[in-house]
């Protein structure tokens, strides 16, 4: 296809896949090494992260406790549970949300390129990006030394503002693309600095805060057979 270059974005947890892929890959693959021991750790991260949200935690803080969770795992056993994890994941067909998917297909088809843009890290995306067919993937990266997750991450979390300029810095790489012809998928309002960089937001879903926010943006239902093409 010929024409004009251009990036599609997308968010992934509850944009294009029905899980919160952090919090489903932590109980998996801790139940899965450390068994009940290990499902108890997991709950127990789950609800202090959930406890600190509600208190009004920054989500960036809350995505760095997170990560310090995974201290001391090593990189290869996390990297090969991920890829069972999705394997099993996937295999349910309400794994991946029909609108989103079936909008990023038909960019892709019309000649786009894919972006994921999550604050989940690489061990988790990479599958269900190569399952899309996205050719880049913006996203935290865990720090590790000596093949070992040490905790902590490399740079900032990719979430909120770290997401609009994740953006920027593809759309700066690639200056074919105008982003007043880019489009971007997402579902919650920490995805307002991504959707406010291109021409073309949509936001997947029923927040109303996000909506609101961009009231020219096209609402996209998240749902199996939600009819909503994917524009020009």
């Amino acid at each position: 296809m010929t024409g004009p270059m251009r990036l599609v974005f997308s968010d992934v947890d509850e944009t294009l896949v029905d899980v919160k892929t952090m919090f489903d890959f932590l109980a998996y693959y801790f139940t899965g090494v450390y068994g009940p021991k290990g499902t108890r750790f997991a709950e127990r991260v789950r609800r202090d992260l959930v406890a600190r949200a509600a208190a009004g935690t920054p989500r960036e803080v809350g995505s760095r406790v997170y990560y310090r969770a995974w201290t001391g795992e090593p990189a290869a056993r996390v990297q090969a549970r991920a890829a069972a994890w999705f394997a099993e994941r996937s295999a349910d067909p309400g794994f991946f949300l029909a609108a989103t998917r079936r909008a990023l297909d038909l960019h892709r088809e019309r000649g786009a390129v894919v972006v994921l843009v999550s604050g989940s890290f690489p061990a988790v995306l990479e599958p269900i990006a190569a399952e899309i067919g996205a050719a880049h993937l913006l996203c935290s990266v865990p720090e590790t030394l000596d093949g070992v997750l040490t905790g902590e991450l490399v740079g900032e979390p990719l979430i909120g503002e770290a997401k609009g300029a994740a953006v920027r810095g593809m759309l700066r790489r690639h200056p074919a693309a105008d982003p007043a012809d880019c489009h971007a998928y997402g579902d919650h309002i920490s995805d307002l600095p991504m959707l406010a960089e291109v021409g073309h937001p949509v936001v997947v879903g029923d927040s109303a805060e996000l909506v609101a926010a961009l009231p020219h943006a096209r609402v996209l239902g998240s749902g199996v057979g939600s009819g909503v093409e994917a524009p020009q």
